[in-house]
């Protein structure tokens, strides 16, 4: 059967999405030193398999579920970003692992892997929007407004996996732990027990959504802490009623899908099943069918029947993937402009070249390390969350 996929269309910031932009006055390592090959190189597939075979053994390549396929064909494991720093640290005699991500997955690789190992980011200007929002300054001064209003002992600090080594740091420091998209509501369930309050980092929507939708709380137990506002722009009352003090962060992906993109499909396509991630804001996340992480979304489209209509809330790379790999299925993405994780994509076929010929030259390139101190502390709240009990969701019975 023909694939039904139907690429969304482009837009003015097409380019960027695809990380095909540049700034360098305000972002690190779009110029790596060397020689980068062009991205018109003919040879770049071939390249890459001749490096990776000289290296054999010695080099892992990881690559995250929104990669491009051109960089994924050579991963040698694909998943979300908690699954690949586990993987990192399941292959202790790999001297160099490869992250094809984004600079906070390489950071976890590099606090589970061991001494011995490096972590290799093949191009520095691969960040994460959200990791960003949440800075280590700033955070520390939230902390210290809740000491002042007497609630920090009570306040269990929470981290989504998608924050910096500084972050969950921070909170390895004060008793909490770092989640996933697919534990959140485990996290928070051993949190309350813990405290009374939750300060949750630093995605606004995924702690929201998890704490009204899976834990029975209210939209009113949630209040919104803005870092650049006096007290976050809250009374001293709200912080003290609020359960829930989520962090003004978010996914610049998936924050971009709307109540609006989701009654337009469902106008467009008669029977169609929406499937989001709890990256999504509230409105759409509610009004959707089926909400999961990415493993989720993977695993709920691979159970799907034939014949189904889905349209997916989340990165562009991994909707067509998905619809490629299910051409027996109707798979579409949730808005109908392009939606890149732009800074995903900064990982190209030619910067995976040049990271692999460097190592084959015995030079390691923008190798990712996190101090001991933040390590130790981030190790802590990582291995809190991999002591909380149950398994991760498994995909809706289809009906």
């Amino acid at each position: 059967m023909t694939s039904t996929w139907v690429e969304p269309s482009n837009t003015a910031t097409a380019l960027l999405l695809l990380g095909r932009g540049s700034d360098p006055d305000t972002e690190r390592g779009v110029e790596c030193p060397g020689d980068l090959p062009a991205p018109s190189d003919p040879d770049l597939v071939a390249r890459a398999t001749a490096a990776k075979a000289k290296l054999g053994s010695r080099v892992f390549v990881l690559g995250h579920h929104y990669q491009r396929d051109e960089v994924i064909q050579f991963a040698d494991v694909t998943g979300d970003s908690f699954k690949l720093a586990r993987e990192a640290a399941a292959r202790p005699d790999a001297e160099y692992i490869v992250f094809c991500g984004v600079h906070f997955m390489a950071e976890s690789a590099d606090i589970l892997t061991t001494d011995t190992q490096r972590v290799i980011l093949p191009d520095l200007a691969a960040g994460c929007s959200m990791a960003d929002m949440a800075v280590l300054g700033q955070v520390e001064a939230a902390w210290d407004t809740l000491t002042e209003l007497g609630i920090a002992g009570e306040t269990v600090p929470v981290t989504y996996m998608n924050s910096s080594a500084d972050i969950k740091g921070f909170v390895g420091r004060n008793g909490g732990v770092v989640c996933t998209s697919s534990n959140a509501k485990r996290a928070l369930d051993w949190a309350f027990e813990q405290g009374s309050k939750v300060f949750f980092l630093p995605d606004q929507h995924l702690g929201r959504n998890t704490a009204v939708l899976e834990m029975g709380l209210s939209l009113d137990d949630c209040v919104l802490y803005d870092p650049h506002k006096p007290g976050g722009g809250l009374t001293p009352e709200q912080l003290r009623d609020a359960k829930m003090i989520l962090w003004r962060g978010h996914c610049s992906v998936h924050g971009r899908f709307t109540l609006d993109s989701v009654n337009d499909i469902r106008e467009r396509v008669p029977g169609v099943n929406v499937l989001v991630h709890p990256e999504c804001r509230h409105e759409v996340v509610t009004a959707s069918d089926y909400v999961g992480s990415t493993e989720y979304i993977i695993r709920t489209i691979e159970a799907a029947p034939a014949g189904s209509a889905w349209a997916l809330g989340t990165e562009l790379n991994l909707v067509r993937r998905l619809a490629l790999a299910h051409p027996d299925k109707q798979i579409m993405f949730l808005d109908k402009a392009v939606c890149y994780c732009s800074t995903m994509n900064r990982i190209d076929l030619p910067h995976l070249v040049w990271a692999l010929e460097e190592l084959v030259a015995g030079r390691v390139a923008n190798q990712i390390t996190v101090d001991a101190d933040t390590a130790h502390h981030a190790r802590v709240a990582l291995d809190q969350m991999l002591a909380l009990p149950g398994a991760d969701t498994p995909p809706p019975t289809m009906p």
